[in-house]
């Protein structure tokens, strides 16, 4: 079994494995949270690969991974965990002659209690990373709820007392600043900001996960994915969908990209009609560089 990581370089080289390349920022706060049991608060623009280091974090470990994805509204029924009122209704109607105390201490057992995220990853009798995605999404009620689990990874269910964890998950909370974290959230975790990456990391991203991509064709559509992030567009293009575009344009048998190709293929990249027409206003193909 994988396990725990044995220093920097070994998050490195086994994140690398399944196919995420780390920088050393990335693989130092790692390697820290693991060792100081902290979770880590990943901050930066969609797309720049916040929810797949929690995935490679557990496959690279060996771990099963508990996700629990943040909404507007999210509440602690949906997040911890709720009763089976239908079950526990059932089981009444049942058995109708027995008194209320006894009643209340069979439906409130074991058998009729729904883990949600966070309730099973406290629980998880083996190796799990939670990620927590998108957490600022939800308000501040909801985060004091996960500052008691994150401080002392435990919780109270009113009808079964404290429930405490078997084994520390890997703790990965992602968010994309729509909103300030509070200061006892952050002061709780390790901090890792994910920016887009350079020309050189995002070709070294694309040419591990579109391996049958020739090495031109990526320099020259990174290169063009580089520039438009440059524009003030309403939503730049993420690195799943420079992958998503290598796809593509190997799926039309393109091994190059000229104007044509690039304006006909704009919508794999750019999600507004806006951003298309911006982009191709300032249109300008890098040409493709000479490959030794």
């Amino acid at each position: 079994m994988p396990g725990e990581f044995a220093g920097v370089e070994d998050v490195r080289k086994r994140l690398t494995e399944v196919s995420y390349l780390p920088d050393d920022s990335i693989a130092t706060v790692v390697y820290l949270a693991e060792r100081l049991g902290k979770p880590i608060l990943v901050e930066g623009p969609a797309g720049v690969g916040k929810t797949e280091l929690a995935k490679a974090v557990a496959a690279a470990r060996g771990a099963e991974l508990v996700r629990l994805q943040c909404y507007e509204g999210l509440d602690e029924s949906k997040a911890l965990y709720e009763w089976n009122y239908k079950k526990q209704l059932l089981r009444i109607q049942t058995d109708r002659d027995r008194d209320w105390q006894s009643a209340h201490d069979d439906i409130f057992g074991e058998e009729y209690l729904l883990e949600r995220p966070l309730l099973r990853a406290l629980r998880h009798p083996g190796d799990a990373v939670l990620l927590v995605d998108e957490v600022d999404k939800v308000d501040f009620e909801f985060e004091a709820l996960l500052l008691e689990i994150l401080s002392d990874f435990q919780v109270t269910i009113p009808e079964m007392g404290t429930v405490r964890g078997v084994r520390r998950p890997f703790v990965v909370l992602t968010s994309n600043n729509t909103r300030d974290l509070s200061e006892a959230l952050k002061r709780r975790c390790l901090y890792l900001y994910l920016d887009y990456p350079s020309i050189e990391r995002e070709k070294d991203i694309v040419l591990t996960k579109v391996p049958e991509a020739p090495e031109a064709l990526v320099d020259q559509l990174v290169r063009i994915v580089r520039s438009l992030r440059q524009l003030e567009l309403k939503k730049p293009p993420s690195i799943a969908e420079t992958l998503d575009w290598a796809h593509t344009l190997l799926e039309l048998g393109f091994d190059t990209v000229d104007e044509n190709v690039a304006r006909a293929t704009f919508s794999v990249l750019l999600k507004y009609q806006q951003d298309i027409a911006k982009a191709q206003a300032h249109l300008r193909v890098p040409p493709r560089p000479e490959m030794n």
